[in-house]
Order: structure tokens, then sequence, then C-alpha cells
């Protein structure tokens, strides 16, 4: 059961909340829970898996996909006041590829069931027109992601890493090690830490035990064009 803070963060989350009657509202509401993720939690895993909706109250998920051989590609990642809608896959036509979804940091969310929200969706064209740009917004993610990887030089994806990251976080310190931004961008670590060890020697970054600093970031940009 969700308490009043929880309900405000619902209806300034759900753009569709006036526009539901006193019963689909009492519905989604009755079927929303607040749950709360360690870092490193797997919280859906493939398209067997249907947990509902996530609105993301606190912390960090990241949604990837996973070859049979176990290599990972990040799709894109999902911070606070953001909405997984990939994690309800049963409820979405048409999805082709299995999505996994961990917590990168310890995260609180509310979670919509998907059956209830489906229903409303059916029910209500506000809704369901609100899932639809929900859905168009994480597949353009998913294509960005696929741009990048398949047309991109490995140097222009990294400089725009480094860039999106020092901007997210508003500090040029990013405490992320070789490995981690590996997975982050779809490479191997021995990839990411040649490159990084190239961007050090030309003025790009600084490097130091579990984390990197941008210190030319126009140099990044230069990279980008």
């Amino acid at each position: 059961m969700v308490n009043e803070q929880d309900m405000n963060y619902i209806t300034h989350s759900l753009g569709f909340w006036e526009d539901l009657s006193e019963g689909q509202k009492n519905r989604l509401l009755n079927s929303t829970v607040p749950v709360k993720y360690e870092k490193g939690a797997k919280i859906h895993s493939g398209s067997n898996d249907c947990i509902g909706i996530l609105l993301i109250k606190k912390g960090e998920l990241r949604v990837y996909i996973l070859s049979e051989e176990g290599k990972e590609v990040t799709l894109f990642r999902l911070r606070e006041d953001n909405i997984c809608i990939l994690s309800a896959s049963c409820i979405l036509e048409n999805i082709t590829f299995d999505v996994h979804i961990d917590a990168e940091s310890d995260s609180e969310v509310l979670l919509v069931d998907a059956a209830a929200y489906q229903q409303i969706c059916v029910q209500n064209i506000y809704a369901d027109n609100f899932t639809n740009r929900l859905i168009i917004e994480a597949f353009s993610e998913v294509m960005w992601a696929m741009e990048q990887i398949l047309f991109m030089s490995f140097d222009k994806r990294l400089a725009i890493f480094l860039l999106d990251e020092a901007s997210r976080s508003g500090s040029d310190n990013i405490e992320l090690t070789h490995e981690q931004i590996a997975k982050y961008i779809g490479s191997a670590r021995e990839v990411v830490s040649r490159m990084m060890k190239y961007f050090a020697g030309e003025g790009i970054v600084e490097l130091y035990r579990g984390g990197v600093k941008v210190v030319d970031k126009k140099k990044l940009r230069e990279l980008i064009l």
C-alpha cells in the first residue's frame, strides 16, 4: 500500500492521472507497492519476466541485453524521476529481444502491477498514449545505443560517454572503473584501458585508481564532430 508521499509521486509522474476515473485511480493505487533494491540486484531478466512498471524515486537502473556468450550491451540507464516500461515486457506487443534490468545503486521504486496497468491502458486512451510515448522513448534510446556500437569509432563513443557522465554528475571526476565503463558502452576492458591511456597522453583526461578526471572537454567535443 502506498502512503501519501508515494501517491503524490504517482500523480506527478503519470501524466494521465487527472484523466483517469475514480475507479481507475483506486485500481492503480491498489496495484502499486514501494520496493527497495540493493546495488547489484537483478530486477528483470528476459522476456519471461514481467514485474510491471517501475517509477524510480531514487537510485539508478541499467537496462541491457545479454548475448549467449554472456556479453552485456548496455542500452540505457534510468535515474530518479524516470519510468521504466520495459520491465513490463509482457504487456508490450512485438518485443522480440530479452531485456535485463539491474540496480546500479541502492534504489527505491514504485512498482505498478503489469496486468492492472494494462487494463487501465485498454480502458483509457490517455494512459495508452502516455505508455506509447514511453515505449517510443525507450526504443529511441535503444537505437542510439545500437548506432554508436555499429557505426561510431570507439574514440568517439568513449568521448560521448565521458562528456555525458560529467554532465550528469556535475563533476569532471567520473568514479567508474575501466571495467564498468566497458560494460556501459558495450566494449572490452582492455579496449577502454588502451583508449584511456591514449586520451591521458593527449592531455584529455587524468587517470587515477577507480576513476578518471576529464581535464579537456574541448578536445573531447572535437573528437565527436
